[in-house]
């Protein structure tokens, strides 16, 4: 659909980009959070040639973002953006050099690899860290700087943190969202002494801001490219799970949001941070207040590895949430889980199988809600208020039967999102930095 050109309807204009698992998605909103124009684009799978091993070159996520930019320009006027923001992956991470070139293929979220590191890390970090987990993006970095022909010469950088630095040619800085899983402090706001004893040196590490901070320009062959204003400004971003709970239009102590994504992720906001790395539990800043969550590796990826999208489809007709399979499933694609439980070692549970596809997709389910059960429950354990309202995003939020089998397991009464889409978040995100700057 060919958007409507003229600045006067539409200036000033922030865009939103969500780099996701599966695929990009782009959004531009205007100041009353209408949605202007919006593309996506799936991206190839991470490469998983081992059961612990999954990785990305992060030449797809800068190809597929150029062509959700070209397909995005050509619905509406570039020139009329004055602020960006971008989500990515949390835990996403690679090795660059000074001037932003990639040492490293990305390692994806789940990636398991690092597991030798866990060890390594609780010998030095807080019991409260959200580094000590196989799959944290510190245990990922040792594992890469171990296995680097450049260690000397690598800094880190999460995902979000490279493909800003492809706009802007600033690789160095990141977010206090993703900085978390490295390392960060997000009480005393630095990065922490300890790091050292892991070998890993403060230069080696971006520099952080919270979400929302007003950064650089765009890089000149980027605003050429695709026909930005010259004073657009790149504002600091979060990682998509953060972006997808600010696109629901959750904003009040007790508001739970659960993205049914590729993986299962919790987030609650509360009026005080909370930490357990025996449970995955980790915060992180939201305003004046604090996110508590954690993330699973279960999710909708255990079930597109066993459905098509046209099988599911076709079982859903065919769920019976009044009637449970009592199967009990813990749906994993590999060996390990991150929270409620941070188990390198847990195993799956998938079996029996019942000779009906409609009871085995249906149990699948029941075991991805256990799970979320489960998670909601140990963050309240753990000093995080009881849910309220809870707001879900994510594909999984489709499939009705879904819905109704959580409904009845949950017990929390369901809201409808603002907006079901983390590129909405960070374009709320790059209206923040434009709001700051107009009022300073």
């Amino acid at each position: 659909m060919e958007m409507a050109k003229s600045k006067s309807n539409h200036y000033p204009a922030f865009l939103g980009i969500d780099v996701g698992t599966s695929g990009i998605r782009a959004i531009v909103i205007n100041s009353k959070l209408d949605v202007l124009a919006s593309s996506m684009l799936d991206m190839p799978e991470p490469l998983q040639s081992q059961t612990d091993y999954s990785e990305q070159e992060p030449l797809i996520w800068w190809q597929t973002l150029g062509s959700v930019l070209t397909e995005l320009a050509t619905q509406f006027d570039f020139k009329q953006i004055s602020t960006i923001s971008l989500d990515a992956t949390s835990g996403t991470v690679l090795l660059i050099n000074q001037h932003g070139e990639p040492l490293s293929t990305g390692l994806m979220y789940n990636d398991q690899r690092a597991s030798d590191f866990v060890h390594k890390i609780k010998q030095y970090a807080p019991s409260n860290s959200a580094t000590r987990s196989a799959t944290s993006g510190l245990a990922k970095a040792l594992w890469l700087l171990e296995h680097s022909a450049q260690p000397d010469k690598a800094h880190l950088a999460h995902q979000a943190d490279w493909l800003a630095g492809k706009l802007t040619q600033q690789f160095h800085q990141t977010d206090s969202n993703n900085a978390l899983k490295s390392g960060y402090d997000p009480i005393d706001k630095q990065w922490p002494e300890w790091l050292s004893r892991l070998g890993i040196q403060t230069s080696q590490l971006p520099t952080v801001t919270d979400s929302g901070t007003l950064l650089g320009f765009l890089d000149s062959t980027i605003i050429q490219q695709f026909g930005f204003n010259p004073e657009v400004r790149f504002v600091s971003g979060t990682t998509d799970s953060t972006a997808a709970l600010l696109a629901t239009g959750a904003s009040k102590i007790g508001d739970a949001v659960t993205s049914l994504g590729s993986t299962l992720v919790l987030k609650i906001i509360s009026d005080k941070p909370v930490f357990s790395s025996e449970e995955g539990i980790y915060s992180q800043p939201f305003g004046q207040h604090w996110l508590v969550g954690g993330a699973s590796n279960s999710g909708g990826a255990v079930l597109r590895h066993y459905f098509s999208d046209e099988q599911m489809s076709q079982l859903e007709t065919q769920l019976q949430p009044s009637q449970p399979t009592g199967l009990n499933y813990y749906p994993l694609l590999q060996f390990g889980e991150r929270f409620p439980i941070n188990n390198p070692q847990q195993q799956a549970c998938l079996t029996p199988r019942p000779k009906s596809d409609a009871s085995f997709f249906q149990a699948i389910l029941e075991g991805i809600t256990s799970i979320e059960k489960i998670g909601y429950n140990a963050l309240q354990q753990h000093g995080a208020p009881a849910p309220q309202r809870l707001f879900t995003v994510g594909g999984g939020t489709k499939n009705k039967g879904w819905s109704d089998i959580r409904n009845q397991a949950l017990n929390i009464p369901m809201h409808k999102v603002l907006n079901p889409h983390a590129a909405f978040g960070a374009a709320l995100i790059a209206k923040q930095g434009y709001d700051s700057l107009k009022n300073s």
